[in-house]
């Protein structure tokens, strides 16, 4: 199939912009500008991922300290909310970048989670809580795809797979954040002030975007124009031949990866914190699983370069699995750590290679779309797994309940991302024996 590059259209010019994006492909060389957009969208996710990761560090606090009458259960509920707004946000975030352009995009999706995870501070009630993590994780879920199409097309093919995989290390690394943060501020000034942190997305990232991102998304006007023109985007595109089996694949996929890595970062502290642990121990823990997620991400970055990013992402599901299953087995406290990190490495890292293969598979004018589908429906897993989690757990089924179920999605994965390579083989071996007909 043949798409007729677009040419970029920057919106506001900055330092090195000058390298030309197309709609079909990355710049072609990564110039001052492309870095420092790329930077940009970097801290937006890493912003992103605490925001993500945020809950899972005041989850007791909200249980016992503020009166609203929560459950293991109705807290796993809670938990799952950001991950309905995230699966809404970039399902329909990945169709607008595509669209409406990724710069307004992603601006507008930061403004929403910065905004709405700060009045997380003020919510009177459980309820209300819930809403305000619902709206914010519609801007959390709709940054990640806007951002990774428009870092796909600012840099050169050959580092589009490193850089996309390199960038979502933000995720992990706005997690550990949260968990060191959540060790000093919520025993000295509670819960509510770790959801004030976002200030400083709206403050200070925010207006670095407006002046550093550019716009690499071609004019709906501009056929007829002396522009190509643009090839049409949507749904309707994306699940059809011949895209439409590896996109579910990718799908499924994913929501069985961030079945694994939600639903540990939403219930490790409280889980290590059933298992006997104080709060300063089980944030602990939540560091080891972060810092091995965003030492997954520089590891499977290298690996997915060598070796592909599909068969390393075979490889990262199924390492997740191990290590989750042998923290069941109880045990000394040192090996549990080496395990966590491991998991955090295996299941972040697996995201993260999905992400590269969509970004790489797809051509432009739908790479917004497939991502936003990609990450939109994987949500399924992220907004079931703190569910699952608290039924689980109030059923009396006990921590390792929660070990078990995620390290089966892991494992679940791993098939899937089998298929996902096969599909891809047998895709290939029919284009290559059409063109020699």
């Amino acid at each position: 199939m043949n798409h007729t590059p677009s040419v970029a259209t920057p919106q506001r010019s900055a330092p090195g912009n000058s390298a030309p994006a197309t709609l079909d492909g990355p710049a072609s060389r990564f110039s001052k500008g492309s870095a420092a957009a790329v930077l940009v969208c970097w801290l937006l996710v890493v912003f992103d991922g605490y925001d993500l990761i945020v809950y899972g560090t005041v989850q007791s606090s909200l249980i016992s300290e503020t009166g609203w009458g929560l459950s293991k259960a109705t807290a796993g509920t809670i938990g799952s909310m950001a991950f309905v707004g995230m699966m809404i946000g970039a399902i329909f975030a990945g169709r607008m970048a595509d669209s409406w352009g990724r710069r307004r995009t992603i601006l507008g999706c930061a403004v929403v989670f910065s905004l709405f995870t700060i009045l997380c501070a003020f919510a009177p009630n459980a309820p209300v809580f819930g809403v305000l993590r619902l709206l914010a994780g519609i801007g959390l879920g709709g940054l990640v795809p806007s951002a990774n199409a428009l870092v796909a097309e600012l840099v050169p093919a050959k580092w589009r797979s490193t850089i996309a995989t390199l960038m979502m290390s933000g995720v992990p690394i706005g997690g550990s954040i949260a968990a060191l943060v959540g060790i000093q501020l919520i025993p000295a000034f509670g819960w509510e002030s770790m959801f004030l942190v976002a200030v400083l997305a709206l403050l200070v990232v925010v207006p670095l975007g407006l002046k550093f991102l550019p716009e690499t998304l071609a004019p709906a006007g501009a056929a007829g124009k002396g522009q190509p023109t643009r090839e049409p985007a949507g749904f309707s595109s994306l699940l059809r031949a011949p895209y439409l089996g590896i996109s579910m694949l990718f799908a499924v996929a994913t929501i069985a990866t961030l079945f694994a890595w939600y639903g540990l970062g939403t219930w490790l502290p409280n889980l290590m914190q059933l298992a006997g642990y104080n709060l300063g121990s089980a944030l602990t823990f939540a560091l080891a699983l972060n810092l091995g997620a965003v030492a997954g991400s520089v590891i499977t970055a290298w690996a997915g370069t060598r070796f592909g990013p599909i068969p390393t992402a075979i490889a990262a599901a199924a390492v997740a699995a191990a290590a989750l299953v042998v923290l069941v087995t109880g045990p000394p406290v040192s090996v549990v750590y080496l395990m966590l990190v491991l998991a955090g490495v295996g299941t972040h890292g697996t995201q993260c290679l999905i992400i590269a293969a969509v970004a790489s598979h797809y051509p432009g004018h739908l790479r917004g779309t497939a991502l936003g589908w990609a990450l939109g429906t994987g949500r399924i897993g992220a907004v079931a797994a703190p569910q699952i989690g608290g039924l689980l757990l109030a059923a009396g089924l006990g921590v390792n309940s929660n070990f078990f179920a995620f390290a089966g999605a892991a494992a679940i994965a791993a098939v899937l991302l089998v298929a996902v390579s096969l599909k891809l083989k047998s895709n290939l071996s029919i284009s290559q024996g059409a063109s020699n007909v």
